[in-house]
């Protein structure tokens, strides 16, 4: 089962991943870990992806590409994948599309994750992130035990610089203008699946393995 999962910035797309690979065990292709990675090694792709981040916008195709093609090159997707992050542009669909077609990588299906941006704004300013195992929280909807400290490992929680109205407000026009046209191809082969991520997290779920196993 080879899935893309999409939706705006803290629509719920780590969430639903994280319950997706448990339960279907397939390989988990995130632009952001490779991302992190890169930037971790200070490589030349990582820091050029970074000066995008930093200011919220989306790294362009031509720093995305390479990363992606990389890791598929080097990883064991013998039970399926989860794509997630990409591909986000339609150059960058159809140039997936045209590396995997006629293989058993094609795309199966594609997760919409959607949400209005009001919602996406109270998500997003009240996310933290540990800064050293990088478990999510929010300082409403799933606070840490002891303010600050992260349940998991007592690392230090963190806001992402990018995680500010003004910033999402930049982010979810960004989105919106490059993905639309990837749903939309997607759309025309009957492959997107539609799921109103403005629910609990075990109702998003069940719309999800719904979504998945029709």
């Amino acid at each position: 089962m080879n899935l893309l999962i999409m939706g705006g910035p803290g629509a719920g797309k780590g969430t639903m991943s994280e319950k997706i690979l448990e339960k279907y065990e397939i390989l988990h292709i995130s632009t952001g870990d490779i991302f992190r990675a890169e930037m971790a090694q200070q490589t030349e792709l990582g820091l050029l992806a970074k000066s995008y981040i930093d200011k919220g916008l989306l790294v362009p195709d031509d720093v995305t590409n390479p990363m992606v093609k990389s890791f598929l090159e080097k990883s064991d997707h013998s039970k399926g994948y989860l794509l997630d992050g990409y591909p986000r542009t339609l150059d960058q669909a159809l140039a997936f599309q045209e590396l995997v077609a006629g293989t058993d990588l094609e795309i199966d299906k594609v997760l919409f994750m959607d949400i209005p941006f009001e919602v996406l704004a109270q998500r997003v300013t009240g996310r933290r992130i540990c800064k050293e195992c990088k478990a999510i929280y929010h300082i409403t909807n799933h606070p840490s035990k002891v303010d600050g400290v992260c349940d998991v490992c007592g690392g230090q929680l963190i806001q992402r610089k990018d995680d500010t109205v003004e910033s999402l407000n930049v982010r979810v026009s960004e989105y919106q203008k490059l993905t639309q046209p990837v749903l939309d191809y997607y759309a025309k082969f009957g492959k997107v699946k539609k799921i109103n991520a403005d629910q609990s997290i075990d109702d998003v779920w069940a719309d999800v393995q719904k979504a998945l196993e029709d």
